[in-house]
């Protein structure tokens, strides 16, 4: 990392970063959207009111990649996506509009399954040896010996043994090297194996030519070049360059030998056919295991990697190594692009993809912070912050750590306590009853959680905990006090421990003396809790982790053995964060949901809504302290859209009826379950995931045969991708296959456009009430966002109805030009009639989600005409009074003589408006906004109607707005 990047204090610095946005677009680039899709749609854009594109990662990715997220080459742009004139002309034309470019940056992991990543190629040819060995967390002396210096490579889609001899092995030429052909992935071959091959070819080219010919002897010449390779061990830098000159020139002469020789080249042919053996003749692949035996790698059977894999991966992904960017030459290799763009000014903030899984976090942000200094060429006295934002998932009453040179968060937080204000909190109890009713679930949620984190530590990521149990073990021998621990009984109190973690992780830095008083508390909770949870279990093995995490040191330690224990902690830290999200977002998210739309990334299904009081507060403080954090409703890892989940969260308005609808629905749909052994398929924990799936994502108005098809394929693949993520029937590691076509079958069964479907027609009408009241709780929480301190920030697409799941289905290609043409339409309306005219007309046909687009559009380009107002405006709740107060949530905004209110309305299924739009005196009659002294004006505006709105004397003189005024036309407002 670039050096002089002084340490702070734990308190963040007031500096205003260089460009603060106004409002962030996502948009997702790949070879089906590229550099010059996104240019033709900046006008789009700029007219809806954004002021920055938000990237997903645009350097170099794995061919086809549709994310991004899986790069082989920092040092390049993704060439599917364009070139760099490409990219330059999108850049350009967001210039020309003062727009900017915020970018995702992924400085956690790699893809290694495409030579495009020429670091990982260089790896498995040189082991040990290769200059990009330290550029990855590869343990090359693992316990079992036959790994020593070499990675285990877990491709394989069988028992090593018997792809082997199927032929799917074999090895190939290719000008001046060989190379390890595994299906249709080309491997490096190391080339002191190469002689297995050239020697056989030289006995026979000799005989062919005798020992004189120039061929021979440069043949000759070449094994002996081979021979004098400096072992792939060896890593003394001089070594390392020798080895690496040397075998490029045995490359080249070996090239040009067979050019030269027809001869050597036909035996080689020969001897290669021979050395790959013949599928039906075991012993004929003989000479090719001795081969293989000899590179830096070992092939092994995919499902081997969950024990014994010797690299850290991104979570349990094989094909996703981890990168080591607290090395200051990794730091500045995997930044270089990034950091010549941010100095030319072509991109003008990052994102950083899990900062959770790095090293040191705080440290990172520094370095990157002082690179971007450096890389704008900043003038001594020019401290501004870069504009960086991280993809941190806070927990519980967990809050960003101060001493990260960030502006904040990418919103999961915002999400959550967002979203969590269209659920009704009275409810909690009677929909869990539902729920356990339906389900017979009866599993406390925190045991629900600490089994699936103990489930992952077990099947998917054990080979990791594995490696960390025996430092531990190492550890435990330093010290009198610790070493009768045994592997096993350590290996048993760090799983227990790490199940038990209430966040993603700590950061203790490698400068601390002491956690933090927060980090320190999260450790004893964990401890305290793995204690109760194994009373059997000696309580000191638990006691000395705690004194290990605390940074609590026995004296009579050496600095190398307090630097191991340090190491430790820091390697321990950078792994239950993958723990917490496997077993949590990916597994017990997937199995217990009483209200799926708390199931959401940051969220708790426990957290059962939040009061106006509580969100009020949560944006208070990040307006203290965090006042450009950006706030998100939809990301591209969301669960759910922002429109799915709006829907879902009306359930909790009605728990009585949904409790009686599901007994009706499950009734109607038995005779499409399939029957096995141990019940019927789906299970009724699957059926209740389904409805409330069913009811987030059906399509408003007519979609047609095709469409209706179509809506079918998305529910089943969710199903499947539900059920193996929760890994009770099924999982992606061992599919059942027939269990998950029974679901299927339900589905398709469930949603079929017979005549005599008694449950679609039942259906319909419950989705359309339920609809109806997502609707206006879409445009609310759209009209908060917006309103609300930080940077508002929108995914693709979502400025209409958005009714996607999670990946891949929140992924599909977007209709821009429907979008853009929308846009041009409602702006010609707008000039050619009243506001509320025109309002009244959208909310009255809102099924084309054109009410959406205008809400949005205009929200942003008043909030892009006052950036000042929204960026630094203090917040100021205000207090809803009378018969529908709590059906309301409304705050203001203040900088100088400059005032916002938002009003928006909630639990709109509860005001019984049903078919009726829910504005009006009919239903707000009597229910005001009481306003504070220092927000009140003579009158306001209402942004989407165009009226002039005048507060009125309330109860004892204060000024209030009437809610049948404000919500004349929509049940929002921006005043």
């Amino acid at each position: 990392m670039p050096q002089a990047a002084p340490r702070p204090s734990r308190t963040r610095s007031r500096l205003e970063p260089v460009r603060v946005p106004v409002a962030t677009y996502r948009l997702q680039f790949n070879r089906n959207f590229t550099f010059r899709d996104a240019a033709g749609l900046v006008e789009y854009l700029d007219a809806l009111g954004v002021t920055d594109v938000y990237a997903s990662p645009l350097l170099a990715a794995r061919p086809g990649s549709l994310h991004g997220y899986d790069m082989t080459d920092p040092g390049r742009l993704n060439p599917e996506i364009g070139t760099e004139e490409d990219f330059r002309a999108f850049v350009s034309s967001l210039q020309r509009r003062n727009m900017g470019l915020l970018l995702d940056v992924v400085p956690n992991h790699m893809c290694i399954v495409h030579p495009s990543n020429a670091w990982w190629w260089d790896v498995l040819e040189n082991g040990p040896s290769s200059p990009c060995s330290k550029f990855f967390d590869i343990e090359w002396r693992p316990p079992k010996e036959e790994l020593a210096d070499k990675v285990l490579l877990p491709i394989l889609g069988e028992q090593y043994g018997r792809v082997l001899e199927s032929g799917d092995i074999s090895v190939r030429y290719v000008s001046g090297a060989f190379t390890v052909r595994v299906y249709d992935l080309q491997l490096p071959a190391a080339p002191r194996s190469w002689p297995h091959v050239l020697l056989p070819v030289l006995e026979r080219l000799t005989a062919l030519l005798g020992a004189s010919h120039e061929h021979v002897l440069e043949l000759e010449s070449l094994l002996t070049a081979i021979d004098h390779l400096p072992p792939r061990h060896i890593t003394k830098q001089e070594k390392v360059r020798e080895r690496q000159r040397e075998k490029e020139i045995i490359k080249r002469r070996l090239a040009d030998l067979f050019e030269r020789c027809t001869s050597a080249r036909e035996i080689l042919n020969d001897e290669l056919r021979d050395l790959n053996g013949r599928p039906g003749d075991p012993r004929s692949f003989d000479r090719l295991e001795a081969f293989l035996s000899e590179q830096a790698y070992r092939l092994s059977f995919w499902r081997v990697a969950a024990d014994e894999i010797n690299y850290r991966r991104f979570f349990d992904i094989n094909e996703l190594a981890a990168i080591r960017v607290e090395e200051p030459d990794v730091f500045e290799a995997v930044h270089r692009l990034v950091l010549r763009l941010v100095g030319e000014g072509s991109v003008t903030g990052l994102r950083v993809d899990h900062p959770d899984g790095l090293f040191e976090p705080a440290r990172y942000f520094r370095h990157l912070q002082h690179a971007c200094r450096e890389a704008r060429r900043a003038g001594p006295h020019d401290r501004r912050p870069f504009y960086i934002v991280a993809e941190k998932i806070l927990t519980g009453d967990e809050e960003l750590r101060r001493d990260w040179e960030i502006e904040g968060t990418t919103g999961y937080g915002f999400l959550n306590f967002l979203n969590g204000l269209f659920v009704d909190p009275a409810a909690r109890r009677a929909l869990e009853r539902v729920y356990a009713s339906f389900t017979g679930w009866n599993q406390p949620y925190g045991d629900l959680v600490y089994e699936c984190k103990r489930l992952v530590l077990q099947v998917s990521l054990s080979s990791e905990l594995n490696v960390l149990a025996r430092k531990l073990d190492k550890i435990s021998e330093q010290h009198r006090w610790s070493r009768d621990f045994t592997l096993e009984n350590l290996r048993d109190a760090l799983r227990e421990l790490i199940a038990c973690f209430p966040i993603y992780r700590t950061y203790v830095g490698n400068e601390d003396c002491a956690p933090s008083a927060e980090d320190e508390r999260h450790i004893r909770a964990a401890v305290a809790a793995a204690k109760s949870r194994n009373p059997a279990t000696s309580a000191s093995v638990f006691d000395f982790l705690e004194n290990l995490l605390l940074l609590q040191d026995p004296e009579g330690l050496n600095e190398e053995q307090r630097a191991e224990r340090r190491l430790f902690v820091m390697r321990l830290q950078q792994f239950t964060a993958p723990v917490m999200a496997k077993g949590l977002e990916d597994t017990a998210f997937y199995r217990y949901y009483p209200l799926a739309s708390l199931n959401e990334v940051g969220g708790n299904p426990r957290r059962f809504g939040v009061s106006p009081g509580f969100f009020h507060s949560k944006n208070r403080i990040r307006r203290s302290g965090w006042p450009h954090a950006m706030l998100a409703t939809t990301t591209h890892d969301a669960k759910r859209s922002e429109d799915v989940r709006a829907r879902i969260n009306v359930l909790s308005e009605i728990p009585a009826a949904w409790g009686r609808i599901l007994r009706r629905w499950r009734e109607l749909n038995r005779r499409h379950k399939t029957a096995i052994a141990d019940g019927l398929v789906p299970d009724a924990n699957e059926e209740y995931l389904f409805y409330q799936t069913l009811l987030g994502v059906w399509p408003l108005g007519r979609v047609g045969e095709t469409g209706h098809l179509r809506l079918v394929e998305r529910l089943q693949s969710y199903m499947e991708k539900a059920l193996r993520e929760a890994k009770r029937h099924t999982s992606w590691v061992s599919p059942n296959v027939s269990y998950e076509e029974a679901v299927e079958r339900f589905v398709a069964a469930v949603l079929s456009l017979d005549s005599d479907n008694r449950f679609l027609a039942d259906f319909t009408g419950v989705a359309a009430g339920v609809a109806r009241a997502g609707m206006w709780n879409s445009l609310s929480q759209m009209v908060l966002k917006v309103a609300s301190p930080g940077v508002p920030d929108f995914y693709q697409g979502s400025e209409l109805w958005d009714f996607r799941l999670v990946d891949p289905d929140n992924r599909v290609p977007v209709d821009f030009n429907l979008r853009r043409e929308m846009l041009r339409r409602l702006d010609e309306r707008l000039a050619a009639m009243e506001p509320a005219e025109l309002v009244r007309s959208l909310a009255a046909a809102f099924e084309n989600g054109a009410v959406k687009l205008y809400v949005t559009s205009r929200a942003l380009r008043h909030r892009r005409a006052a950036p000042e107002l929204f960026l630094r405006g203090s917040y100021l709740p205000l207090r809803p009074a009378g018969p529908q107060r709590r059906h309301l949530v409304a705050f203001a905004r203040k900088h100088d003589r400059a005032v916002a209110i938002a009003v928006a309305g909630r639990f709109f299924y509860a005001l019984g408006t049903r078919d009726a739009l829910p504005i009006g005196d009919e239903v707000w009659r009597g229910s005001v906004v009481l306003l504070r002294p220092n927000v009140v004006c003579p009158s306001y505006q209402d942004v989407f109607t165009g009226r002039t709105l005048t507060p009125v004397a309330g109860d004892g003189g204060q000024p209030v707005l009437l809610a049948a005024d404000v919500f004349a036309h929509l049940p929002v407002a921006l005043l």
